[in-house]
């Protein structure tokens, strides 16, 4: 079994890229166990969970896991400049960052028919705006379009949503989802 450290601002990351990492680790015959160190606190507190972790791990003789994941969104800075923010060091272990471009709920609207799959009502597909909270407004008007009251604004049927979505037309529809998914795939290849 191989061991996945996650690092995430919030709950959303915690449930949609934790959905992601299990699909595609058994779409890859990869047994995984996944070990959130961070899923609330926002963008600074997973920087310092990240370092924090970084330094315990150098201290410790215990083995290192298999794959570290960091998600952030882009938050309107960019895809790039977000990935440049994220500590690099020399590591004994891949790092696979996460980043959706701008915001992560805009990935679970990224396939109309997966959408549709869960909730019997597709999505319009999600523009490509800068504007906080635009894509969780979004989400939760899709799902009352449907007829579905979500509680958590949506999150909570991440898992749901990611076990229907058809991963290569998500991958063509969002540069920052498709940079995710193939450095998760090539993880895992190298694993076999």
């Amino acid at each position: 079994m191989r061991r996945i450290a996650l690092f995430g601002e919030d709950f959303a990351h915690q449930e949609i890229i934790g959905a992601l990492v299990r699909r595609i680790a058994d779409e890859a015959g990869v047994a995984v166990r996944l070990d959130w160190r961070s899923a609330t606190g926002g963008r600074p507190l997973l920087a310092k969970e990240f370092e924090r972790f970084l330094r315990d791990l150098e201290r410790q003789s215990g083995p290192s896991p298999d794959l570290v994941v960091i998600a952030t969104d882009a938050n309107c800075v960019g895809l790039n400049q977000r990935e440049r923010e994220i500590p690099a060091r020399s590591l004994a272990f891949p790092v696979a960052t996460a980043i959706p471009d701008p915001h992560v709920e805009r990935w679970l609207l990224l396939d109309g028919a997966a959408f549709k799959a869960v909730f019997g009502a597709g999505c319009d597909a999600p523009d490509m705006k800068c504007a906080r909270d635009r894509y969780k407004e979004q989400l939760i008007q899709a799902m009352r379009n449907a007829g579905v009251a979500p509680s958590l604004g949506g999150i909570e049927y991440a898992a749901d949503i990611v076990r229907q979505m058809d991963l290569e037309r998500a991958a063509q529809a969002d540069r920052s989802f498709k940079r995710f998914t193939d450095a998760l795939r090539s993880a895992f290849r190298s694993w076999r």
